[in-house]
């Protein structure tokens, strides 16, 4: 299958914050001495009530600080730098005003499904980079497969190739677990995941 599938919805980046919108004109510089990988770390956030909320990035993390939508909970060694200040990388922010997360599903692309499934080909359960993924129709789209949560997985392309334009069963594969949809309850089991990685979130997530 080919790995480019566009799928018919349009993608909401994990990097998102329910009710605040991506502000173009605040993205602060990086100092040479930063890596553009830095930019791109993941920062726990939480709700004025210390609730984690979602999971964003380093570049989303600082725009919501300088907006004074968000300050920071956690801090790590690394300094980025705006046009006026250097400001340390946050590793846990918090909403200033309380937001109501409603109970859905995140939007349905590649970036969302790869996270869901961890990376991790659901045939033959082995972890890879993205970039050495591709998705997966469970049930062929020449047999009537829809592009959806319940039927798109990961998978890594030995398996895609040796899946073909069949089923599981057919191919003699097995799926890992069954797919479901990205929920709010899949975010915070993501969030545990990093958590682990990462001692500074540990207290947020009430381990």
């Amino acid at each position: 299958m080919d790995n480019r599938l566009k799928i018919g919805l349009r993608p909401r980046p994990i990097i998102g914050l329910v009710g605040l919108a991506p502000d173009t004109a605040l993205r602060p510089s990086i100092s040479p001495a930063s890596r553009p990988s830095v930019m791109q770390a993941p920062v726990l956030v939480l709700n004025a009530t210390f609730e984690p909320i979602n999971v964003t990035a380093v570049r989303r993390a600082l725009v919501l600080m300088l907006k004074g939508v968000a300050q920071a909970e956690e801090t790590n060694h690394t300094e980025v730098h705006s046009t006026s200040k250097a400001i340390r990388v946050p590793s846990v922010i918090r909403l200033l005003t309380y937001r109501h997360i409603p109970q859905q599903s995140r939007a349905l692309s590649r970036k969302n499904i790869l996270l869901r499934d961890r990376n991790t080909c659901q045939f033959c359960g082995a972890a890879f980079p993205a970039s050495d993924l591709t998705l997966d129709h469970v049930v062929p789209r020449s047999r009537g497969g829809r592009s959806s949560w319940e039927n798109l997985v990961a998978c890594c392309y030995t398996c895609n190739n040796r899946k073909g334009d069949r089923t599981p069963e057919e191919a003699g594969l097995k799926l890992q677990r069954r797919p479901r949809p990205f929920t709010l309850h899949t975010s915070r089991q993501l969030m545990r995941l990093i958590g682990h990685r990462d001692e500074k979130w540990r207290k947020y997530l009430f381990y």
